[in-house]
């Protein structure tokens, strides 16, 4: 019993914020107050608790690497396979369909299943996931599709087809123009990120052996502490349910191609990765993720569509808490 109390807390969590937007307590847009408040100040806590209280061991930047491999696999497969669909569709697919929700869902639920040790391979995986979700993903997305990040898609008359009208310069000065506009799109992309910057730091800090005072991480463990709590029920806050079928069939899609990958990455996690049972455990969960905080972010701004991105969330992470509590009831 106690196995499932804390999923079903959580669960209950995000039910309270969707009941509290859906009796107008919160408004249809205070989902984004939380999110600022996630993504700028309870996460990079969660973070730098992680890294100054739990040892982290460099040959755990193999997990690293590993988050970072099955944050990007999915992307161009999603790519081929929605090659006939309206660039619309295939963005949301994209955003939505790779990379993890680790730090605002993982966190707490391996935190309560695991054991606060879990954070470490956790903190480790979500580095390399961090510089998908962050930025990465939606950067290869609207290069691919040619979307113009200053714009939202309605905007830019997507039509049907499948990506948005390209012309390469054949000027060598517009070439150089457009090259310097993409490296400076990458780094605002990746530095403007508040948690990918302070994984940065922390991994910076870790290669150099150097130790935060004691005092830092008791000082932001209880904004840390509330990191479970903001996370979830911005999730309830975002849900919202399809009132159309295609909306119906966007969100199908995604949870649908997200479950075999994350199913062959769980395998490989328990079958290949060389680490103790507890770690590999831990990296199974992982793989069951849900979609990222950072999907319903990308899509309000490119799609003006947070809903349903909120929507894929909250289904993956019930999906994603069953599958998780299973993993730990049965390794």
């Amino acid at each position: 019993m106690s196995a499932l109390l804390h999923p079903l807390t959580l669960l209950a969590i995000i039910l309270v914020g969707y009941i509290f937007k859906r009796t107008h307590i919160f408004g249809q847009r205070d989902y984004r107050v939380i999110q600022r408040i996630v993504f700028n100040l309870t996460l990079p806590c969660a973070i730098i608790v992680s890294f100054a209280t739990r040892e982290h061991d460099n040959t755990l930047l193999w997990i690293s690497l590993f988050g970072l491999f099955c944050g990007f696999l999915p992307t161009p497969f999603l790519f081929w396979i929605s090659r006939k669909r309206p660039v619309r569709e295939r963005a949301f697919l994209m955003l939505n369909g790779a990379g993890f929700n680790i730090g605002n869902f993982c966190f707490p639920v391996m935190q309560g299943l695991l054991g606060p040790a879990s954070l470490v391979p956790g903190a480790m995986f979500d580095v390399g996931n961090c510089v998908v979700v962050s930025a990465g993903n939606n950067l290869l997305t609207q290069r691919l599709l040619h979307i113009d990040p200053e714009r939202p898609l309605h905007e830019q008359n997507p039509g049907s087809a499948p990506t948005l009208p390209y012309r390469k310069p054949t000027d060598p000065d517009a070439r150089r123009l457009a090259r310097r506009a993409t490296l400076r799109s990458i780094a605002k992309g990746f530095f403007t990120s508040v948690p990918f910057d302070t994984y940065i730091i922390m991994i910076v800090l870790m290669l150099a052996n150097v130790h935060l005072p004691q005092w830092i991480p008791q000082v932001l463990d209880p904004v840390a502490q509330a990191n479970g709590f903001c996370s979830m029920l911005m999730v309830g806050m975002l849900m919202e349910l399809p009132s159309t079928k295609l909306e119906t069939t966007e969100v199908l899609r995604v949870v649908l191609l997200r479950i075999p990958f994350a199913i062959l990455f769980a395998l490989i996690s328990w079958y290949i990765m060389p680490f103790d049972d507890i770690t590999r455990k831990a990296l199974v969960m992982l793989s069951l993720a849900p979609t990222s905080v950072f999907g319903t972010l990308f899509s309000d701004r490119v799609l003006d569509n947070a809903r349903m991105a909120g929507f894929c969330m909250s289904i993956t992470a019930i999906i994603g808490l069953a599958a998780m509590t299973g993993v730990n009831i049965l390794l």
